[in-house]
């Protein structure tokens, strides 16, 4: 299921005791049509800011109040119907992507319903790239090529995979991993241009050194540097960390809002802990505690390994490190 919150819906008596009856297991919230809001408003209100929506009710009702806020499988949140007699949990949106096909079935599995999937790889009980792809905590660059890998997957066509990383476990039926090119689906963390469905692991954090008062610019043309010069995808980024005195810097938290990343910030004692060889710096020394930020406080952020050292310019330093990543074969629950 997609970050985020869990909304439900009921119409009726019968429906609203379902609903809070899930809505505890779903760490989500319970709510009657009506009370306060029209299935409009409640729907418009949480549609874009849910991981899922859940009603308990009719399919046409959902449906209809859905309608017009969808946008795409990339965007768009899970929703699942469940009938107030808890026969069947039906997911309408966001099968894979968004985890409607996995809240359905956990639906199901709390209150004794039957799931109803009838997405083709989950009807012939084949591998869902998308659907891997969310579990393995990954970005896709191309969602349009889902498709081409799903289609050969159903035709029985072998798919090749090339990965950066080890996957552990066993290769699915119709999937063959290849050491070199051409591939078929791409699993990494740097650009990609042969027109392979392209999976990014979610695991590079950043981290960011800036004077006092830098504004936004800066740091997103130090970031275009880096990203060029690291051949790194920006989708692999998943966070931003820096010094506890940058907490508040205006222009750093602009930045971190318009991608959507959090920012993690951290004492200079902390930074002076973490353990590593990394690029010192007298001035900065003076300046925050500590001889340097950027690449200390992305290896402390991440728990990992620094993937790109120190890069300065403008009045900004940048660095990149890794969260450890070990993939397996699981597209669903167990």
């Amino acid at each position: 299921m997609s970050a985020g919150p869990v909304f439900l819906l009921s119409f009726t008596d019968k429906g609203q005791q379902l609903a809070e009856s899930l809505a505890g297991p779903l760490g989500g919230q319970a709510a009657r049509c009506g009370s306060p809001l029209s299935l409009a408003q409640w729907t418009g209100k949480h549609f874009s800011q849910a991981g899922a929506l859940v009603f308990v009710g009719a399919t046409g009702i959902a449906v209809r109040a859905i309608a017009p806020y969808i946008k795409s499988k990339v965007q768009d949140p899970a929703v699942v119907v469940v009938d107030e007699g808890a026969h069947w949990a039906i997911p309408i949106l966001s099968g894979h992507l968004g985890g409607a096909n996995d809240l359905a079935r956990r639906i199901a599995g709390l209150c004794g319903a039957a799931a109803v999937l009838t997405t083709a790889t989950d009807v012939n009980g084949v591998f869902a790239v998308d659907e891997w792809s969310k579990r393995q905590n990954c970005r896709i660059v191309n969602p349009e090529k889902i498709k081409t890998v799903s289609s050969a997957v159903l035709a029985g066509t072998p798919v090749r995979v090339y990965s950066e990383f080890p996957i552990a476990g066993n290769t699915p039926p119709g999937l063959c991993l290849t050491p070199s090119a051409p591939w078929d689906l791409y699993l990494g963390l740097h650009r990609e241009a042969s027109g392979a469905l392209h999976l990014v692991p979610r695991i590079a954090v950043l981290g960011v050194g800036c004077r006092k008062g830098t504004a936004a610019e800066p740091l997103e043309q130090a970031l275009d540097q880096l990203l060029a010069e690291t051949d790194l995808c920006e989708q692999a980024l998943c966070a931003v960390a820096s010094i506890d005195l940058k907490k508040d810097e205006p222009g750093l938290q602009a930045f971190c809002k318009a991608h959507g990343w959090p920012l993690q910030t951290y004492s200079a004692a902390a930074l002076a802990a973490v353990p590593g060889t990394f690029t010192p710096s007298p001035f900065v020394r003076r300046v925050t505690g500590v001889d340097n930020v950027c690449e200390r406080a992305a290896v402390r952020a991440s728990g990992g390994t620094l993937f790109s050292k120190k890069h300065a310019g403008n009045g900004v330093t940048m660095a990149l490190a890794l969260k450890p990543y070990t993939p397996d074969w699981r597209w669903q629950d167990e």
